[in-house]
């Protein structure tokens, strides 16, 4: 690609903060729940870059006639990927896109097809805008996009703080994770976090009924297996907490030590431990995000309780890692049901998606 920008090029990034900041100098904007993408277009030749430098084209084949028709000939834009469905974004449907098999695909991309949200113009023409501050690359983005049809969007933005915390509670509901503040001066640095972001959080109490090793060894752990009951009195794997440090996953290691003794015998979870479940969702399963990682478990007794922070629900799992807060020696593990976790009110996307 003959750009002033070409690819691949890693997508600036955000430090997550506990509100949003004060003052003057900051644009605000919806945090959107898809995939991160970089969309690159010199002519005819178009590519969907992946946070993480991969191609995403063939995964998306609707998106790409809608940017050749749509987008200058010579651009680079930095947006979300997103699915909507029944008035908010639906990031499972999402990740069913990224499969293996072609027809499956391309019947996928008629079903549930995706939209792309912009917020950043990276170049148009000839000309590099990273080091351009965001107000003016936002304007010129607003230009360009001004008379944009779905698939294609434009991230609603503000510049006043009590919006943003407006858009915080109310759009929740449609899927948005936070939202996003910008410095309005900031050139595009990529893979810098240069941007900030405020992200929901909420505690829950779940049963830690397995752990995995860390790659360091058999004597560090690597994760909690975290799990809720449902209403039938299912242990239901809900996702992990991970983010310890080396001398507390080796504590966590030798405290878990007397729960591994006969932990199979009524383990909620056993039928998992078999080869054939190895291709299923459970603990031990197999992912397209997976490939290549041990993702082999070690049962224990279910009947300790941790507390831990997490931001919001992927349908009935965690839609990131939890983080550990404390054990919950006070709690029984019966408690620990889906029962506690917040519900929060639809806001339909519509009212994001139409903004302007």
């Amino acid at each position: 690609m003959d750009l002033p920008v070409r690819p691949p090029v890693l997508p600036m990034l955000a430090k997550r903060v506990s509100e949003l900041p004060e003052g003057e100098g900051f644009i605000f904007e919806p945090k959107w729940d898809g995939f991160r993408t970089l969309v690159f277009r010199d002519g005819d030749e178009i590519v969907l870059q992946s946070r993480d430098e991969k191609e995403l084209n063939r995964y998306f084949p609707e998106l790409l006639e809608p940017l050749k028709a749509q987008l200058p000939t010579r651009c680079v834009l930095d947006g979300e990927l997103v699915i909507a469905k029944n008035g908010g974004l639906d990031f499972e449907a999402l990740q069913l896109r990224v499969h293996p098999a072609a027809s499956r695909v391309k019947l996928l991309s008629k079903e549930i097809p995706a939209s792309v949200v912009f917020w950043d113009l990276l170049c148009e023409g000839d000309e590099d805008l990273c080091g351009a501050p965001f107000r003016a690359r936002r304007a010129r983005l607003e230009a360009l996009l001004a008379e944009a049809e779905p698939p294609l969007h434009l991230t609603p933005a503000t510049t006043d703080r009590a919006v943003a915390v407006d858009w915080f509670t109310r759009f929740e509901g449609a899927g948005l994770d936070g939202v996003m503040a910008k410095p309005a001066a900031s050139a595009y640095e990529p893979n810098k976090r240069t941007m900030f972001k405020v992200k929901h959080e909420r505690e829950c109490d779940c049963v830690v009924a397995g752990f995995r090793w860390h790659k360091l060894g058999e004597d560090t752990v690597g994760s909690l297996l975290l799990g809720l009951y449902d209403d039938a009195g299912v242990l239901h794997h809900v996702g992990v907490s991970a983010s310890f440090t080396v001398k507390k996953r080796r504590e966590l290691a030798e405290f878990l030590e007397p729960y591994r003794k006969d932990a199979m015998v009524d383990h909620p979870w056993k039928d998992w431990a078999t080869p054939a479940a190895m291709d299923s969702r459970m603990p031990g399963g197999k992912s397209r995000w997976s490939q290549g990682k041990d993702l082999s478990w070690e049962p224990i007794r279910a009947e300790l309780v941790v507390e831990v922070a997490y931001d919001h629900m992927q349908g009935s799992r965690f839609r990131h890692t939890a983080q550990f807060r404390r054990w919950r020696t006070d709690k029984s593990p019966r408690d620990c049901t889906y029962a506690q976790l917040e519900t929060v009110a639809p806001e339909e996307l519509s009212a994001i998606f139409g903004a302007r």
